[in-house]
């Protein structure tokens, strides 16, 4: 029955028995309890559906079947035994039959489970594919295109994405350190807004932005802090400052590591949820169950393809899925994750983090994959960072060469970068030397840095540029003030400074008649009286204002109540209490009780090992609570599959309130 040969067979029978999923009865190898009812409806185990009629007359009635009947019977088959037909009507002859679907009801060849669910027997799938389980054999793994690309490219081309992802992310943090972008209410992730503002500050993508932020967040190198106004922002941590103190390649092997075990999704971000709301980055749901062990799996074939090998360019990620689903077909699909999608985010993340390139996996790339160090291989395809910049006359720098992370970072709070590639090009202009002086650098200090990071002669036009950017800084100043106080008494003014009770006032004297004070109007104008002064207050033209105090008035009453209308008033809205209360009582005594753990998996068990559907109510991850009607497939590591429909779905049992049955 088995479409494979022989030896794959029998190796494939050893491998159940040593993981203890079939045993030796008197009758032969058999599987253990559970195992049909955890295959019942997957891809491929049509075979498991119950029939009553013998093979012989299966294939007679095969015979019989018009082309379109056959022809729907193997896309049934092609997907999974299942389909759906609300319009075939169950218990039909052969001669009243109205289409394929009602035809093959009548012969027996699809069974109807009277809510729209066609069922494709076991006995007619073996007949259907010629007595085999499935009509390719199993035991030949679909093969993987590929084309010839030299090691050297791929090992180049890889470092120099690696190389690009640590100084995108020193600089991503070096900015997030300065001017932290707040987070969404209750740390729930980060803003359209300000992914949008990192993305142009790198001169990236939005989703290269959102990797990016991910992969910093899994490296333990950001978190959520609390800014200078109380604010839950996202800020760099402590690590941080160790890992700027590691080699090139040990910090990419940090944050490489980190997102190959880690189970976020970037790619989801700025895509629909099932709710229909936004995906932001590092939003706590933005995970996916199998998405460590899909990109795993997907870099293992890459790293087990042949030296000199790559996956063919325009296959795209359609030929690894064909192969992982032949290597993991019971993999349930998802709302948030699918494995095509998992696999397509998972070459793109390889190439933009430098772990492959061209569609193959560096040399380095395989030793993260194979759990050995790669810093040593990495570390050799890394060039030299240099130690100067080259000043051009047109107000621009260019950097020959990767810099060192302390002049990279230095140069980029005086200039702003332009253009990346081999050699990166930085721009002066007024706004970036005026963040510079804004950061407490001063004119000396900026035309020091230049002479020394260039090897070139600093050009005139960039030191008039610092110079005529110094000549205006700080021409304006704003300060702190809460109120004010004028006088034409320019001794009254001087006296009020002077005074020892004053100090607690925050005076300061902009004027010789102008004093300002950082205590509030309200709270200033008691505490100078208090000094024996005489204030009064300044209307905005320069008037005096003069304070009145507004009236108080009572709310008018309409009348005398009659006597015992108090009385009459107090039992009529007691009574009106009591029949809600009443009420309440009565439609909670109607609601089912919420079971009981014990009882809640042994309705369960028993749906699953008799193919029923059951209703669950249950509270998703954002705490809205719904009834769902499902069919349970099995229950693995707290969670139930179950499908929904023509979907299948994973529910942790913790969220799940309560189940009943269908049927009373």
């Amino acid at each position: 029955m088995l479409n494979a040969e022989v030896d794959a067979a029998t190796r494939a029978l050893s491998h159940l028995e040593d993981t203890c999923l079939v045993w030796h009865s008197l009758d032969g190898l058999r599987a253990v309890t559970g195992v049909s009812a955890v295959l019942r409806g997957s891809p491929g185990t049509s075979g498991l559906q119950p029939f009553a009629a013998d093979q012989e007359e299966v294939v007679r009635s095969l015979a019989a079947v018009s082309a379109e009947a056959r022809a729907m019977l193997e896309a049934v088959d092609a997907g999974g035994g299942q389909a759906s037909s609300s319009r075939a009507r169950p218990g039909v002859s052969v001669a009243e039959a109205a289409g394929p679907a009602e035809e093959l009801i009548a012969r027996g060849l699809l069974v109807s489970s009277g809510d729209g669910m066609l069922t494709l027997p076991g006995e007619v799938g073996l007949a259907l594919r010629g007595g085999r389980t499935t009509v390719t054999p199993v035991d030949v793994p679909p093969p993987l295109p590929t084309s010839s690309r030299a090691s050297n490219l791929v090992d180049r081309a890889a470092a120099g994405a690696a190389f690009e992802l640590v100084r995108n992310l020193e600089l991503l943090l070096d900015a997030w350190s300065a001017a932290p972008p707040r987070s969404l209410r209750g740390g729930a992730g980060l803003t359209v807004r300000d992914l949008k503002t990192t993305a142009e500050r790198l001169h990236v993508t939005e989703p290269t932005a959102a990797l990016l932020i991910e992969v910093a967040w899994a490296a333990g190198l950001l978190a959520l802090g609390t800014d200078e106004e109380g604010d839950p922002s996202w800020m760099p941590t402590e690590l941080f400052d160790q890992w700027l103190q590691q080699p090139l390649a040990a910090r990419w092997s940090h944050v490489t590591g980190a997102w190959l075990a880690s189970p976020r999704l970037p790619g989801l971000v700025g895509q629909r949820d099932p709710a229909g709301k936004t995906w932001n980055a590092l939003a706590p749901d933005l995970a996916g169950t199998s998405a460590v062990a899909t990109r795993r799996q997907t870099l293992r074939l890459l790293a087990a393809l042949p030296d000199g090998e790559v996956l063919a360019a325009g296959t795209g990620p359609a030929a690894v899925v064909t192969r992982l689903a032949w290597e993991r077909p019971r993999r349930p699909r998802t709302r948030t994750e699918s494995r095509e999608s998992l696999v397509a985010w998972t070459l793109t993340e390889a190439e933009t983090l430098g772990v492959a390139a061209f569609g193959g996996l560096a040399a380095y790339g395989r030793l993260l994959v194979a759990g050995e160090d790669p810093v040593p291989t990495l570390a050799g395809l890394l060039p030299e960072p240099v130690d100067h910049v080259l000043l051009q006359g047109d107000l621009t720098a260019v950097a020959p060469g990767p810099l060192e992370p302390a002049l990279a970072r230095t140069l980029a709070v005086v200039a702003t970068v332009e253009s990346h590639g081999g050699a990166t090009v930085y721009r002066f202009t007024k706004e970036s030397v005026r963040r510079a002086m804004d950061r407490g650098w001063t004119a000396t200090e900026i035309h020091a840095f230049l002479a020394a990071a260039s090897r070139t002669p600093v050009p005139q036009a960039l030191t008039y540029l610092v110079d005529d950017t110094a000549r205006t800084f700080g021409t304006v100043r704003v300060g702190f003030a809460a109120a004010y106080l004028r006088s034409d008494d320019e001794a009254a003014l001087a006296e009020l400074l002077a005074h020892p009770a004053a100090e607690s006032l925050g005076l300061r004297r902009l004027a010789p008649t102008v004093v300002v004070s950082t205590v509030a109007l309200d709270s200033l104008l008691p505490r100078l009286r208090e000094l024996g002064l005489a204030p009064v207050v300044e209307a905005p033209d320069g008037s005096v204002h003069v304070a009145r105090t507004d009236a108080k008035r009572a709310k008018a009453r309409h009348g005398q109540r009659p006597a015992g209308a108090q009385e009459a008033h107090l039992a009529a809205r007691a009574s009106a209490v009591a029949a809600r209360v009443k009420a309440g009582d009565e439609t909670a005594a109607s609601r089912p009780a919420p079971a009981e753990p014990a009882s809640t998996m042994a309705i369960l068990h028993e749906a699953i090992d008799a193919g029923e559907q059951v209703v669950i109510s249950y509270v998703d991850g954002r705490g809205v609570g719904g009834e769902a009607r499902v069919e349970p497939l099995g229950i693995d590591g707290g969670s139930l599959a179950a499908r929904v429909e023509d979907d299948v779905r994973s529910f942790a049992l913790s969220r799940i309130r309560s189940v009943r049955p269908t049927s009373p």
